[in-house]
């Protein structure tokens, strides 16, 4: 044991023999970076909406007067870029990366900022993806942001493990879809999150109701809600819907998914504005 020592282990990169706590693998940003929260969005299945609810969160924080920034860690499918219609490449300097910005000064960091061509595939093994993963958080300068949201790639593989162990995750918000597959699915993501002491913050169902234009009655197209049901099951206390609508197609289609209406989405947002800095070990 060296003179130094400070008695956390926690903290501790030394393999010494006094050892009495295991080495954390919690990750550091750089020394222009201050993240002061970190916020998981997550789903149990691709092709729900987590990218949509991802950019409508960043997009009702920043609204908000927050400074604002989105972490994508979806490496093989990443759409943020396209979706705020970001067409510039992320630079370097002297410390690292420095992130592209939308027109509301959102801060964005996506593998897309670093190819040639936003088609190229990511043909990579799961470790190889997961540590991009930790290098888009180290190696970013992500300057002061009052709250990160992460675009995770669905299921409970490398990559959520990656973010929930190596960042500070303080919260993660559920994505599903009314489908009952669905909500099967997403309750193995929810299920990981426990188990990694990470708070669910609450679940957003996409897609979930269309409001005919012209009569206003609202058609369920693809089945009943099943929100309510699974946010019991699970002891979830925050829940809303995004209902089926054109204008948000047609938005994240433009690139211009920082004009989405993000009433959906307040209660949510009141909620991640409120969340405490999770203590991790």
């Amino acid at each position: 044991m060296s003179e130094e020592c400070s008695h956390n282990c926690s903290e501790c990169g030394s393999d010494c023999g006094e050892r009495t706590a295991p080495q954390s693998m919690l990750e550091y940003t750089n020394e222009v970076s201050n993240v002061k929260r970190v916020i998981g969005v997550v789903s149990g299945k691709g092709g729900v909406g987590k990218s949509l609810v991802t950019s409508m969160l960043a997009s009702a924080m920043s609204k908000k007067g927050y400074q604002t920034a989105v972490l994508d860690a979806d490496i093989t499918g990443p759409s943020i870029p396209a979706m705020f219609g970001i067409k510039q490449k992320a630079m370097t300097n002297a410390i690292g990366i420095v992130p592209a910005e939308t027109s509301d000064g959102i801060r964005v960091m996506s593998l897309n900022l670093l190819l040639e061509d936003d088609t190229e595939p990511v043909i990579w093994r799961g470790p190889v993806i997961a540590g991009a993963v930790t290098q888009f958080w180290t190696e970013v300068c992500w300057g002061n942001v009052d709250y990160m949201f992460v675009d995770m790639p669905p299921g409970t593989g490398d990559v959520p493990l990656t973010v929930f162990q190596s960042l500070p995750v303080d919260g993660i918000i559920v994505v599903t879809s009314p489908q009952e597959l669905v909500g099967m699915i997403v309750g193995k993501a929810v299920k990981m999150a426990e188990m990694l002491d990470i708070p669910i913050l609450g679940i957003v169902e996409n897609m979930s109701y269309f409001e005919c234009p012209s009569c206003h009655d609202t058609h369920y197209i693809f089945g009943n809600s099943h929100i309510e049901e699974m946010a019991a099951r699970y002891g979830i206390e925050n829940t809303t819907r995004i209902p089926i609508a054109s204008e948000i197609a047609v938005l994240c289609d433009r690139g211009a998914a920082d004009a989405i209406d993000t009433i959906y989405l307040d209660g949510i947002a009141a909620v991640i504005e409120n969340v405490k800095k999770r203590e991790v070990s």
